[in-house]
């Protein structure tokens, strides 16, 4: 038990033979296992390398292999040719869904008092540990949790115990843990491996998870020299050290600090995997902490199609857009459909500039006035699209016609932030 495998740096570029063999050597050392589940993440995390690891795993245990759950949390099934995309030849019938809604238990509470004590006094109620049923009751003798981890707005850090808490949890597990976060700040988390929600699931992963047979295998990925994506760093363990190491290594990756504020953002959505603004904001969180007061994001999402995941959360975000901490938090008072959704609740604060920037999104499918009537100014994809091509940007500063932008190609792989923005 305990650290399997550790290697990387923010200069080393692991090849996918070596991701292979690097991950053989560490499920050798597990020895022999009969039934394995494989929780990976979902196409918004495709630049996790976790489609290829599971492809290896199901090349190293062959038939043992018997389920693959991927973590949607409250994001939409992934489609026969999403499954293709990210995973290649694993054959479809392995593959599991996951409904937040239905298919959960609940192993236990994290007690009211512990949530009070982490949230500074402004929440009061217990946390329950809910996961997928599967991984509950099926009996397997290994559950392989992969994923990426990176800087996240929930959660600080992405993956560790929140791919299955969170990943595979339930409603009230998901919107009480996204709430705090949002309560809490959403400043005061990004970035920093131990914060209130990570306390929470680490709580829950000690007492309630500890039967269970998990092994965690990390990813760390930047970009190189040249702008292309690599794998500095994987990390394979059954505890929190496994996470911390690949903690520490995404900081250095992962994280930018700027030396001065950016006056106008534009940031690329890529369209297989930002479908939602509900996805889609991942380029407001990851760039607030950078952005000047009175800057400009200009999100370019030609993917983009509607406001939530599903129906129910689509239509709270169309009553009650991003309109800031204040007015959320005075309609959760008032409002019982959004007391009832602290998740949606919660996304509502993360996706508001909370009036300091202006966030102006360009659509593939929203009209303009769906776009303005949640708080967004909106603007014309194609004429945007011809500004600012994202063929020909690269990523940090660009010179655009005389117009100085900061160009992002992928929100989802880092975390950015004006050294005055960013609170220790």
């Amino acid at each position: 038990m305990g650290l399997y495998l550790s290697t990387g740096s923010s200069t080393t570029e692991l090849a996918p033979a070596q991701l292979r063999e690097l991950l053989f050597q560490a499920l050798s050392a597990l020895g022999t296992r009969k039934r394995v589940l494989i929780v990976p993440p979902d196409q918004t995390r495709a630049h996790s390398r976790a489609g290829d690891l599971t492809r290896y795993a199901y090349e190293y245990y062959g038939d043992k292999l018997e389920a693959i759950l991927p973590a949607l949390g409250t994001h939409s099934a992934m489609s026969p040719a999403s499954l293709t995309r990210m995973f290649g030849e694993v054959p479809h019938s392995l593959f599991r869904v996951h409904n937040w809604r239905t298919d959960v238990e609940t192993l236990g509470e994290v007690p009211a008092e512990f949530i009070h004590q982490q949230s500074e006094g402004k929440l009061n109620y217990a946390w329950p540990a809910q996961v997928n049923r599967l991984i509950v009751h099926d009996g397997f003798d290994l559950v392989l949790s992969i994923g990426q981890v990176v800087p996240h707005e929930v959660i600080g850090m992405a993956n560790y115990n929140k791919n299955i808490l969170v990943g595979t949890g339930g409603r009230e597990g998901i919107n009480r843990s996204h709430y705090l976060g949002a309560v809490y700040g959403m400043e005061r988390i990004m970035g920093r491996a131990k914060n209130p929600v990570r306390e929470v699931l680490n709580y829950a992963s000690d007492r309630f998870l500890k039967d269970i047979p998990i092994v965690y295998v990390h990813t760390v990925v930047g970009r190189n020299a040249q702008g292309r994506l690599a794998v500095r760093g994987l990390f394979i363990g059954d505890d929190v050290e496994c996470f911390h190491r690949a903690a520490d290594l995404s900081l250095e990756v992962n994280f930018e600090m700027l030396d001065r504020p950016i006056q106008k953002a534009v940031v690329y959505l890529e369209p297989h995997e930002f479908k939602s603004t509900w996805l889609g904001n991942k380029a407001v969180y990851r760039t607030r902490m950078a952005l000047a007061d009175n800057g400009e994001l200009v999100v370019l999402a030609p993917g983009v199609r509607e406001f939530g995941e599903d129906k129910a959360i689509d239509a709270l975000i169309r009553k009650y857009g991003y309109r800031g901490t204040p007015y959320t938090l005075e309609a959760v008072e008032k409002h019982s459909d959004l007391e009832a959704d602290l998740g949606a609740a919660a996304h509502l604060i993360h996706g508001s500039s909370e009036g300091r920037f202006t966030i102006t999104y360009c659509p593939g499918s929203l009209t303009q006035r769906e776009i303005e009537s949640v708080g967004f100014q909106y603007a014309d994809l194609a004429a945007m699209t011809a500004r600012y091509d994202p063929t020909k940007l690269c990523n940090g500063y660009n010179n655009v016609n005389g117009e100085e932008v900061f160009f992002i190609s992928n929100p989802g792989l880092g975390l950015w932030a004006y050294k005055s923005h960013f609170k220790s």
